[in-house]
C-alpha cells in the first residue's frame, strides 16, 4: 500500500528528518516532479517558508512512499538518525573529534566509552530527563547499535568510526537505486506515480521569497498523483 505524507517538518533537505524519511524510502514528490536530486546544487533551488528571523528555506513536503521490498530497517534507520543528533550537538558545542570522545568517556579509568558514561552524555545534551526524550529502554538500544561486538565499552576506533560515518547518506543512495533497478513481482501492488508539483507563489520555486506576499509564512505546495500498477 502506498504511503502519502504531508506537512512542514521543520527542516531542510539537509535536516535529519528528510535524511531519515529518504533512508526509509519516502521521495519527495516535488523533487521528483522537477527532478531535483539531493545534490548542494539543488538543495536550496526552491523554498517554502521565511520563519520570524527572515530566513528562507524549503521545509514543507508531501512524501511518496510506493511499496517496495528494498528499504532499510527502521530500528537502524531511527538509531542512525539519534547518532546524527548527538554528533549535531556535540559539534555545536565546538566539540572536535578527541573532545567529544572524551565528554562520551567521562572519568573512566579505562579510557573507553561505557554503557553508564553513554547515557550520562545523553542526558547531558539534553535528550533525556523530559517527555519527549529518549527512555532507558531506547537508550540502550542506541548502545547496542554502537556496540557491534558487545564487549560492553567503546575505543577510540570504535567511536570514530560512529563519527565519521556517513550511514544516512549511504541508506539513501541505497534507497535511490532500488528504486530504478528493482520491482516488485505481486502484481496486485499498486503505487502512485507524481503528475505535477507546484508551490504557490511561482517565485519560491526559484528560491525567492516575494516581499509582497502576506498570505502565510509558508507556501503552499499541490501535489497532483496518479495511480499505477507496480510491475
Amino acid at each position: 500500500m502506498p504511503v502519502i505524507l504531508c506537512g512542514d517538518w521543520n527542516g531542510s533537505k539537509r535536516g535529519h528528518v528528510y535524511k531519515f524519511l529518504s533512508s526509509q524510502g519516502f521521495l519527495s514528490s516535488y523533487d521528483i516532479a522537477h527532478q531535483h536530486n539531493d545534490s548542494v546544487a539543488d538543495t536550496d533551488k526552491w523554498v517554502s517558508h521565511r520563519n520570524h528571523r527572515g530566513n528562507i528555506c524549503g521545509v514543507d513536503f508531501i512524501w511518496l512512499f510506493n511499496p517496495c521490498k528494498h528499504w532499510k530497517p527502521l530500528r537502524s534507520s531511527w538509531n542512525e538518525t539519534l547518532f546524527e543528533i548527538v554528533k549535531y550537538l556535540l559539534r555545536q558545542a565546538s566539540l572536535t573529534e578527541r573532545n567529544a570522545f572524551a565528554f562520551l568517556k567521562a572519568d573512566n579509568p579505562g579510557g573507553h566509552i561505557t554503557i553508564a558514561s553513554f547515557c550520562q552524555a545523553l542526558c547531558q545534551l539534553g535528550l533525556t530527563g523530559h517527555p519527549n526524550g529518549l527512555n532507558t529502554e531506547e537508550m540502550e538500544d542506541l548502545w547496542l547499535h554502537a556496540d557491534i561486538d558487545g564487549k560492553g565499552y567503546l575505543d577510540y576506533g570504535e567511536f570514530e568510526r560512529i563519527w565519521n560515518a556517513k550511514c544516512l547518506e549511504k541508506s539513501v543512495k541505497m534507497v535511490e537505486e532500488s528504486e530504478i533497478s528493482h520491482s516488485i513481482n505481486e502484481s496486485k501492488a499498486f503505487g502512485f506515480i507524481v503528475k505535477s508539483a507546484a508551490l504557490f507563489p511561482p517565485e519560491v520555486e526559484n528560491g525567492v521569497w516575494p516581499e509582497n506576499y502576506f498570505l502565510s509564512d509558508h507556501a503552499p505546495l499541490t501535489v497532483l498523483f496518479s495511480p499505477v500498477r507496480m510491475l
